[in-house]
């Protein structure tokens, strides 16, 4: 249990007894925990990833890439089991050192290579299929404004709102506002764009899009024990008019399956035949791996 009166140590230590859902994973430092080689299939693009609103991006991404007819973006999706630590493989590190899902390994070329971070990973598969990202001008430079933008406010959702909120060993007051204030202003600050156009970037469905989508729509569904009634983000009426209309978006339907618990894997197209369970691919789902 935290001590409201807590004062710093002269010098901090690890503390891992603190307990949390988190506690038995994370460590001051980097590096593979256990020597593991991670598996391959045959397609170009190799992911290793989980249906998180980080992993779900680089996921939709993919499938809105094969949705547009794009046929060389078939992928083979690996699930990433973060709560057993493979993150911490040491083929997973290989790929990210930051220990982090989603990470790719893009073999389309003459030479294999890593990509990290699904901002990155956006980017990269934009950029190589000319799809979901303007070619240059204020165009480009809106949509790589909200990107980033994204980037930056995702630890403050998810490592603060998320963590004090529903995954901290206690509850407490001070942490919780504070997040809880921030999480409302970011979802107020897309609120006040998208009453000004009809996407993030513009008048165009883009990579900014996917990328936000992944982390206000899991908040908006309900994820974190029901957090859109405790932060009342149905205030939010053109957030919620986007999120609607891309939840309805057939590569965002399958993009969300991907690597859950009803498709830990996927390797080809047929694999959603495979899902027993056809609720999965109704729009708007609460039923999230948050």
């Amino acid at each position: 249990m935290a001590d409201d009166t807590y004062t710093p140590p002269e010098i901090w230590h690890d503390d891992s007894s603190n307990g949390g859902a988190f506690a038995g994973l994370n460590r001051p430092t980097a590096g593979a925990r256990e020597e593991k080689a991670l598996p391959e299939g045959d397609h170009d693009f190799q992911l290793y990833s989980l249906a998180t609103p980080n992993g779900q991006k680089v996921t939709i991404m993919f499938e809105e890439l094969i949705e547009a007819g794009f046929s060389d973006a078939e992928y083979d999706a690996w699930m990433t089991k973060i709560f057993d630590a493979e993150q911490f493989w040491s083929g997973f590190v290989d790929l990210n050192p930051n220990s982090k899902i989603p990470a790719l390994l893009d073999r389309s070329g003459d030479e294999p290579f890593r990509v990290f971070e699904s901002g990155a990973i956006l980017l990269h598969l934009a950029e190589k299929f000319d799809y979901l990202m303007p070619k240059s001008g204020a165009k480009r430079a809106e949509v790589l404004s909200w990107l980033m933008w994204q980037m930056g406010t995702a630890p403050f959702i998810g490592g603060g709102f998320g963590h004090f909120y529903n995954y901290a060993p206690a509850k407490f007051k001070y942490p919780i506002d504070r997040y809880s204030m921030e999480t409302k202003r970011i979802f107020s600050v897309a609120n006040l764009q998208l009453g000004k156009t009809q996407f993030l970037g513009g008048d165009e469905y883009s990579i900014a899009d996917i990328a936000v989508y992944g982390w206000l729509s899991a908040l908006w569904h309900g994820s974190y024990n029901g957090c859109d009634h405790f932060l009342q983000l149905h205030e939010n009426e053109h957030v919620g008019r986007w999120i609607k209309a891309i939840d309805a978006r057939p590569g965002v339907i399958r993009g969300r399956l991907v690597n859950s618990q009803a498709m830990p894997e996927r390797h080809s197209p047929a694999d959603f035949d495979a899902v027993e369970d056809r609720s999965w691919f109704a729009p708007q789902r609460k039923r999230l791996d948050t």
